[in-house]
């Protein structure tokens, strides 16, 4: 099993039994609490209770061999080697840590400036450029249009057209991939392998092999049985994430294609605009047309909470979490952006001052999480706000004729993509 999803699923494991543990001590209240902070069902805790003191008993166990290890002079095991006893696999990507302490509430105080920002036009497709991606190591990016088609950059490229010593002509475009029958909906890149997946109206997703320059067609395809709207790959590579015009997202095996569906969809009825993963793949969060929020657990794919009205009736059009998995930010339709607590369901922030009710934008943070930006399509222009105080710090003319139909910002580094309905593709990067 992978790494990443063995170290979700030890995490689940050791939440119930500290539940479990809990009720044992007939410390009702308290298990209740953790049980509801840590999205464990009562009904693993009861199972994880099969021994009186289980907990205590694994600790009394541990503890004994921690003791011996340092006995013997070998130290104590590695937290990967204690992963591997319990389940096979090593720990995978390790929880990040937030730039921003969002358990913070009503920051008074100055807010962060957002450095300035320089953006090119860099390209045209031949229809509205709907949605654009990062690779996870922020070397490469891609755009996908309404005409079909998916443009596919270096930013180094683009970067040396900034500073006038292009090489090439100035062309940022390493190649551009034809395949799809219908618009580009959203684009993912594997988190280790050249291969960049699209999803599309036409009900496919397909795979694209971008470390083979003559490439122009994909090598691979998943047939859906709806409009795929939104993709994400899990963090280990294995899995793909969809979600369509059908109410409950469908999780693909990358290797067998075989398809999966949540257990309980807990009365899911709308077609969903993003999925997205957490950074350690142990969650996942639709955002869906009723308005709905819903968190599912990566590995048993249960929901294991639903913010309803999370937009009011209007559409939820984005949902990412932040680095701690702890929050969860989203944009509507109702011209919202509003942080989430995900242990509770709390609604912590809100970002106001951007119009979106109309197209499918999303909210992101930058690469350090300090701040989040967006698109208001009254103004056509960025909007960026401080993360903590939720205070405007800038707006930026997006330089698109009309407005911003998507911004999707660099994982690494101070620099975005916008993509417009003017066809137009445009590249920020921080001033020096």
């Amino acid at each position: 099993m992978d790494a990443a999803v063995q170290e979700a699923k030890l995490l689940r494991q050791v939440n119930a039994l500290i539940v479990a543990h809990l009720r044992d001590q007939n410390l009702t209240q308290a298990a209740a609490a953790v049980a509801a902070a840590t999205m464990t069902p009562l009904s693993a805790a009861t199972s994880s209770a099969s021994l009186p003191n289980h907990l205590l008993r694994l600790v009394a166990k541990g503890l004994a061999v921690e003791q011996g290890e340092a006995a013997r002079g070998g130290g104590v095991p590695a937290a990967s080697d204690s992963a591997a006893a319990v389940g096979g696999g090593g720990m995978g990507r390790p929880l990040g840590t937030n730039a921003v302490d969002f358990s913070m509430q009503n920051v008074k105080g100055p807010s962060k400036s957002f450095s300035k920002h320089e953006a090119k036009h860099i390209s045209d497709h031949k229809n509205v450029a709907r949605c654009a991606k990062f690779s996870p190591d922020g070397r490469y990016f891609a755009t996908g249009s309404g005409d079909t088609s998916i443009k596919f950059f270096e930013v180094a490229k683009i970067k040396q057209s900034m500073l006038g010593d292009s090489k090439d002509g100035g062309r940022p475009v390493v190649r551009t991939f034809y395949d799809h029958m219908q618009p580009i909906n959203d684009l993912d890149f594997h988190p280790t392998s050249p291969i960049l997946i699209s999803a599309a109206k036409d009900n496919t997703i397909k795979f694209f092999d971008f470390s083979k320059t003559a490439a122009r067609k994909a090598f691979r395809v998943i047939q859906d049985t709806h409009n795929v709207r939104s993709v994400c790959f899990h963090p280990c590579g294995d899995y793909i994430l969809a979600g369509t015009d059908h109410p409950v997202a469908h999780l693909y095996d990358v290797n067998t294609f075989t398809c999966y569906l949540a257990a309980n969809p807990q009365d899911c009825s709308a077609a969903i605009n993003q999925v997205r993963y957490s950074d350690t793949g142990s969650l996942y969060v639709t955002a869906s047309k009723d308005g709905s929020l819903r968190i599912w657990d990566g590995v048993s794919a249960e929901c294991v909470r639903t913010i309803s009205g999370a937009h009011g009736s209007a559409e939820a059009t984005s949902a990412i979490f932040t680095k701690d998995e702890r929050y969860i930010l989203s944009r509507g339709k109702d011209s919202s952006i509003n942080l989430w607590e995900v242990g509770t369901g709390r609604l912590v922030k809100q970002y106001a001052g951007a119009v979106n009710g109309q197209f499918r934008c999303q909210a992101v943070f930058n690469e350090s999480g300090e701040f989040v930006i967006s698109t208001d399509e009254q103004t056509s222009e960025v909007v960026v706000w401080d993360a903590l105080t939720t205070e405007k710090v800038a707006r930026l003319p997006s330089g698109h004729t009309g407005a911003p139909r998507w911004l999707e910002h660099s994982p690494v580094e101070p620099a975005f993509v916008t993509c417009g309905n003017d066809r137009s593709v445009r590249f920020w990067k921080q001033t020096a």
